[in-house]
């Protein structure tokens, strides 16, 4: 499968079939014209269906919909659940394909079109806003050059979304990347150095930017501080 990410959301595309509109004014996508599920995807599923009686198979849609979007990520580098992957849960599933788009399509963690290699998921909600993820917001925007939301920078490294609440207050502000990991403590030069590393192929250590324990103070831990306490 060829791939091309680039410019605004309106301009990526993938694959080589036919394009579809997903919703969005103005944007078109290119649906790959099949999908099947590889062998680390098969055992995943397979561990993640002993969860399930037979018979309810289908409350395994959300964990096989990540196993995906998941393969989607690692064979083409955009984490993405293109229609046929959808296709291919239902059938694995015994599930009509329309109760599978419907999820797909509801929850903000399954993307249905392509996205950059990196997914910056920015909480803007009251916590993170009053901490300053204003800042985060513009450093990421001058780093990447991604002008709005939802949009993937020129270079197809970076997609900036917009999130609520993602529950981690106490260490605001910060980003998801791409679902998974958290960088906590930002401000407007640790957020750039975050976008650099990234570019530069590594993959900082979630967590904490100012190497804060977990959720307690800045300072560090008030209480509890020797053992046996």
């Amino acid at each position: 499968m060829s791939e091309h990410l680039g410019g605004a959301a309106g301009s990526r595309t993938l694959g080589t079939s036919e394009d579809i509109g997903d919703g969005s004014i103005g944007q078109e996508i290119r649906q790959p014209q099949d999908f099947a599920f590889d062998e680390e995807s098969e055992r995943e599923i397979d561990r993640l269906l002993t969860k399930y009686p037979p018979s309810r198979r289908a409350s395994g849609v959300i964990p096989l919909l990540y196993v995906a979007q998941d393969q989607m990520q690692r064979t083409t580098g955009s984490a993405w659940v293109p229609r046929v992957a959808m296709d291919a849960v239902a059938a694995r599933l015994g599930m009509a394909p329309i109760r599978v788009y419907e999820v797909a399509t509801f929850y903000l963690m399954f993307n249905t079109s392509p996205i950059g290699r990196y997914q910056l998921q920015i909480c803007t909600t009251t916590p993170c806003w009053l901490r300053g993820s204003d800042h985060v917001v513009r450093a990421c925007r001058d780093e990447t050059g991604i002008q709005g939301w939802d949009e993937t920078s020129a270079d197809g490294m970076f997609t900036m979304t917009e999130v609520e609440c993602l529950g981690a207050c106490v260490n605001a502000p910060m980003l998801q990347l791409t679902n998974t990991d958290y960088y906590e403590d930002l401000d407007y030069d640790r957020t750039r150095a975050l976008l650099q590393a990234l570019r530069r192929g590594e993959h900082p250590a979630p967590g904490s930017t100012i190497g804060r324990q977990t959720s307690a103070p800045e300072g560090g831990p008030t209480t509890l501080v020797e053992a046996g306490e």
